[in-house]
This record gives C-alpha cells, sequence and structure tokens, in this order.
C-alpha cells in the first residue's frame, strides 16, 4: 500500500456512529478498511508509509457546495484558504456568472462584471483565460489544482453571451441559442445550471425562458442552483418561486445559500422550511446550502435596482454620473427597497466595505457606508455613489443582515449540505472563505451540539456527494477516492474572524486529495493533485 492510516476514528460520512480502523490508500483510493485492528490482533495492513492517528477522527474530504474559486484555483495554486478547511471538491459557476461559455465580447464584460468577486478585470494579467467554452475550461483545471471542481453553467453569463444586457424577453431564436449553449455545457461536463437572479443581466430572464432552459439541464442529469429573486423582502414567494419552476421543468432544485435575511424574515426559518418539506413530500428533488454566518457579501454595484444595469457596466457608470439619474437610484434603494437590495430599503449601517480594486480607496475598507459618511461629512448615497464611480463598480460589501436563529435551523434540516460562498476577493473578506467548515465542526457540533458530529460531517460530505451524483466519493469506503480529512475532535476550529478574516484554521492536520497530502502536519505541500469532476452521464 501506498499508505496507512492507523488507529484513527473514523466518522465516515454516512451519519452512523464512527469507529476504529487502520485505512489502507492505494493508487489514489481507499484499498482497505480495517475495523478494531488493534484490538481484533488481526493481520494489519502495511505500507510504504504509515501515519499513527490515534486521537484524530478520518473523515470524507469537505465538499464546498457554493465557491467563488473559479479564478483563485489557477492564479493561487496552494489555496490554502479551502485547503487548510479540508475542502476537497468545490463547486465553481455560481449566482450565474462565471468565465464559461463565452465569446470574446462577453468575456470582457463579464470579468468587468465580477471583478469584486474574483478579480480578473481587464487588464489583470495574472490568468490567462486560454479557454471559451465549459470544456476547454474544465480542461484548464485538469492541468493541476489544489482541490477537485466541478462546475455549474452561468445562466446570467450565457444570457450575456446570446441576448447581451436588454432588460427584455429573448427571442425564440435567442433562446434557442441559450438552449444549445446550455446543452454543450452539460455535454462537456457541467453538473448543472446557476443563475444570480438579484444579478444583471440574469435577472432579466422571466420564469417562462428559465422553466426552458432548467428542462434542458434535466435531459442531462443536472441540478438547478439559484440565487434567486430575494432574500429578504417577497423571499419566501421567491423560494416557492423556485420551487415551482422546477417542478414544472421536471429539474432537480439545489437552493444557494438558503438564507432569509433582513428584519423582514426575522424568526422565519420554520416557513421556509415547511414549504420544503411539503415539496420533498409530494416528490420534488430538493437540496440546499448555507454557511455558518449571518452576514452576506457581495458586490457593492450590486445593490442597485436592475435597471441601473442594463445596457452593461459602461452604461451602469454613465447613470451614476448623471445627477439625475442618480438621485433616481437612490430613491429606489433607500426610499423604495431596489430589486437589487431584495426589495428592502437599504440601510447603510449594514454595509460595510471589505475590499476595493483601486489600493487609493483603501480608507474605506473595514467601515460601514454611514462610517465613512459621517467622517466625511455627507450623506450616505454620496459616499456611495463616490465609491462605485471611483473602484468602477469593483468594490465589495459585508452585508449585515442575517438571524442566528435561522441560520441555526436551516442547518439542521435533512437535505442541508455546507457551502461557503467564499469571496476571497478584497483587504477584509468575509471570514466564511476561510473558515466555514471547521466553524461547522467546531463550533455548531462540538461547542453548541448543534448538530452531532456524524451528522455535521455527513452534510458536508455524502449530501453533496449524493446531489452531484458522484457515486465514489463522500463516503469513507474500500474503492472510493481518497479524498480525506483528519482531524482532532477536540481542537478543531475556525481561526478566521471579521478582524482577521485570512487566518487558517487549527485542528485540521492532514488533508489528501485524490490520494495526495495538500496538507501535512499542518503545512500546505507543493502537490495540485486536484482536477475537474465532471458530469456522470444519465443511465
Amino acid at each position: 500500500m501506498d499508505l496507512v492510516i492507523r488507529d484513527v476514528d473514523v466518522i465516515d460520512g454516512s451519519g452512523g456512529d464512527s469507529y476504529r480502523a487502520d485505512v489502507a490508500v492505494e493508487n489514489g483510493r481507499i484499498a482497505a478498511i480495517v475495523k478494531e485492528a488493534a484490538a481484533a490482533g488481526c493481520q494489519r495492513p502495511t505500507a510504504r508509509r504509515v501515519l499513527e492517528a490515534e486521537g484524530l477522527v478520518l473523515s470524507p474530504g469537505f465538499i464546498d457546495m457554493h465557491a467563488h474559486s473559479d479564478l483563485a484555483l489557477l492564479r493561487d495554486p496552494e489555496h490554502t484558504a479551502k485547503v487548510a478547511q479540508g475542502v476537497t471538491l468545490e463547486v465553481l459557476g455560481q449566482d450565474g456568472l462565471s468565465y464559461a461559455p463565452v465569446d470574446d465580447r462577453t468575456l470582457a464584460e463579464v470579468r468587468r462584471s465580477i471583478a469584486g468577486w474574483n478579480g480578473g478585470a481587464p487588464g489583470d494579467t495574472a490568468v490567462d483565460f486560454d479557454w471559451r467554452t465549459v470544456g476547454e475550461y474544465l480542461d484548464r483545471l485538469d492541468r493541476g489544482v489544489a482541490v477537485n471542481a466541478a462546475y455549474l453553467i452561468p445562466q446570467g453569463t450565457v444570457r450575456m453571451y446570446a441576448v447581451g444586457w436588454d432588460d427584455r424577453p429573448a427571442t425564440e431564436a435567442e433562446l434557442n441559442r441559450m438552449r444549445q449553449l446550455v446543452a454543450e455545457g452539460l455535454e462537456q461536463g457541467a453538473v448543472g445550471m446557476s443563475s444570480g437572479l438579484t444579478y444583471t443581466p440574469g435577472m432579466y430572464a422571466k420564469d417562462a425562458e428559465l422553466t426552458e432552459l432548467c428542462k434542458v439541464v434535466a435531459e442531462y442529469g443536472g441540478y438547478y442552483c439559484p440565487h434567486h429573486r430575494s432574500y429578504g423582502a417577497g423571499a419566501l414567494q421567491a423560494y416557492e418561486e423556485m420551487v415551482a419552476l422546477t417542478r414544472d421543468a421536471g429539474c432537480a432544485l439545489h437552493l444557494a445559500h438558503a438564507t432569509m435575511n433582513f428584519g423582514v424574515n426575522k424568526g422565519r426559518a420554520p416557513d421556509l422550511l415547511a414549504l420544503l418539506d411539503e415539496a420533498l413530500a409530494g416528490g420534488s428533488d430538493i437540496s440546499l446550502d448555507t454557511y455558518p454566518y449571518t452576514p452576506g457579501c457581495t458586490t457593492l454595484v450590486a445593490m442597485l435596482p436592475s435597471w441601473a444595469g442594463e445596457g452593461g457596466p459602461e452604461a451602469t457608470l454613465a447613470r451614476l454620473q448623471d445627477p439625475e439619474t442618480s438621485e433616481r437610484i437612490r430613491h429606489h434603494l433607500e426610499e423604495l427597497g431596489s430589486d437589487g437590495c431584495h426589495g428592502v430599503p437599504i440601510e447603510w449601517d449594514t454595509i460595510e466595505i471589505s475590499g476595493v480594486g483601486d489600493p487609493a480607496l483603501a480608507s474605506y475598507v473595514g467601515r460601514t457606508v454611514l462610517e465613512s459618511a459621517e467622517v466625511r461629512g455627507e450623506d450616505p448615497w454620496t459616499t456611495a455613489r463616490r465609491l462605485l464611480i471611483g473602484d468602477r463598480l469593483g468594490s465589495t460589501i459585508l452585508q449585515h443582515v442575517g438571524h442566528e436563529e435561522n441560520v441555526r435551523a436551516i442547518m439542521r434540516h435533512r437535505v442541508h449540505t455546507g457551502g461557503s460562498d467564499g469571496i476571497l476577493q478584497g483587504a477584509k473578506p468575509h471570514p466564511r472563505a476561510y473558515g466555514t467548515f471547521p466553524e461547522y465542526l467546531g463550533k455548531y457540533a462540538r461547542d453548541e451540539g448543534v448538530l452531532s458530529l456524524e451528522e455535521c460531517v455527513a452534510h458536508l460530505t455524502s449530501r453533496p456527494a449524493a446531489r452531484l451524483r458522484l457515486p465514489d466519493r463522500g463516503l469513507v469506503r474500500e474503492g472510493h477516492v481518497a479524498d480525506l480529512v483528519l482531524f482532532d475532535p477536540g481542537t478543531v476550529a475556525a481561526g478566521s474572524t471579521y478582524e482577521a478574516p485570512r487566518t487558517l484554521p487549527v485542528g485540521i492536520p492532514y488533508v489528501l486529495v485524490n490520494g495526495e497530502f495538500v496538507m501535512e502536519d499542518g503545512t500546505r505541500t507543493n502537490a495540485v493533485p486536484g482536477r475537474s469532476i465532471r458530469r456522470t452521464p444519465v443511465g
């Protein structure tokens, strides 16, 4: 054998009780599991390397069902933000905006649009962008990255490609082109399709258009992963819309960062869970992910009303620079509640700037828009407008609008999985990017008992593997791929905080991806064994 992990407590991802075992790895797979080997006095597996692991827990590698590492995996071979958490697989292409499929025009536009999430704005040469199709992007990952990665076709990018930035229904020819782009992406290995229905231009799609695209996804056995139309006012109706839409399309549904935010939804998680339970009882195929924190994280420009984004980033900047139009934007934001801010009037004391593209604007970072406005002796919209224009829409924010009781209730649900929604850009990124998985294990399982440790591991491993239709990952089983984590159940904890968000976790000394150590004795190795995980063909 290549490796034997000896006398380790195995939490196998099934949700069942742990057990003591020797676990052997050969050629990237789990070759043997000998339970209670020391006590039984039986023949113990031997290997070129033996890792004595008494006191540690061995579990399947964690699957991040909502990641924004589309460029980070290519730009940063170490990718310690996720590797150190025990993440061995990330699902990319989230929230309807990513970098394939594209033509040259669409690539330039999407790079500008989500530079606040991923960097990579036009002029940034850290990534070569030598792909245009989904298959070519997955091939690029196959040259070697830190962890495995699956990809969702981003519906907003597809609409940008086929329709542009117009807020109107697609023509039949445009709809057929979108169907074709989605089908091609699925054939090339994408596992489903995502949407960002509070982000332009994807939010311009009506339900009928989304249903037609979901029918294509269903034909290929994929799933639909929407950031739906509101997590604030009308949030429950927005969830109902996605359940009905995918039921009509015959498509599996995975709800992205399934939260109930803003004051209007305080304590309303039971309403969401009742809706999901009813749909599940009726035969719908539904899962969801959450991160174990209350604030959200996105770009400042995402708060604007959707009409302000029509025509693309340059048109948005022109509207902001026009005093009359800018006042109309302010009115929608502060008084009406823009659709970009989930139908809730914006509260500037909840909008914290976490990153800027222009270093000259660094003084805004770590302060709310209200705080920066008070320092400057001006109203908050004047501050926000200046920042949007000066940073060319590239500023990233934390939005402090969540509720702890909702977070706890939703993570207990039987179809829940973990997703960091980790945006790695900015001087002070959300701590979820560096801490989601140890936060689940340490705070919510060990310290507070919201989940048992065995349940928690299942939420982070076998459940997401089942949604991704991966028959040989997500469990510690003989023959399964050796994506594995060893952690100390007594000390595992997130190190990241709002003040020091890039602090690495503790208590996760070893991580293996495809049988190779990427973390060893708590230190990142040089290995880049991760590869693309492509859709398993139906049948």
